[in-house]
């Protein structure tokens, strides 16, 4: 059986609450570690995600008292933490990503057409969106893999960040033209006719 949506407490509420009893604040834990955790790892893969995500909840942990309880939903609060700590980390991110460039396109032996099919699509391009990525800068990076992997909206990219959300949109739209650059003709997401 699931619990009607409803039913459950706002982020906003567990945060209030857990200034007074702090294990309330393991709520936002079992909600939001998992969803911190995927998209970390594919930025730095899984090594180092478990410590990043661990050391996002004990910065937010500590930070509580200073969120703005007007808005209800952590996620974009969370998502800002784990990417400035994704940013001191960047030297690892850099090499995950040039590791990924000379990752081996891996054969896949599976009999669904369509799952096979896919997944070569992803492999043949990882090595060419890792470069892309690579060569991103930081704040444009941040933007597109917010946006691509973390399921927020650009208004709560633009909370996560701390930037206007024209300055999300210019960014995501110059990361854009920068990995389309540097996919070019063997753009693997293209349809072809």
């Amino acid at each position: 059986m699931t619990v009607p949506t409803a039913a459950l407490p706002r982020d906003s509420d567990l945060i209030a609450d857990s200034r007074t009893e702090p294990e309330a604040f393991a709520v936002l834990f079992d909600r939001y570690s998992g969803m911190l955790y995927r998209y970390v790892s594919r930025r730095m893969g899984p090594e180092i995600a478990e410590d990043l995500v661990g050391e996002t909840f004990l910065v937010a942990f500590a930070g509580r008292s200073g969120y703005d309880l007007s808005y209800a939903d952590a996620r974009p609060w969370l998502f800002g933490i784990i990417t400035n700590l994704v940013s001191r980390h960047r030297r690892t991110e850099a090499a995950h990503y040039r590791a990924l460039q000379r990752s081996p396109i891996e054969d896949v032996a599976d009999s669904d057409d369509d799952r096979v099919a896919a997944g070569v699509t992803a492999r043949a391009a990882r090595p060419l969106l890792a470069r892309a990525l690579a060569g991103l800068p930081a704040r444009d990076r941040n933007v597109l893999l917010l946006v691509a992997w973390s399921d927020l909206s650009y208004e709560e990219v633009a909370q996560a960040l701390g930037v206007p959300i024209g300055t999300v949109r210019s960014r995501l739209n110059r990361a854009r033209r920068k990995v389309r650059a540097v996919l070019g003709d063997s753009n693997p997401m293209r349809e072809e006719n």
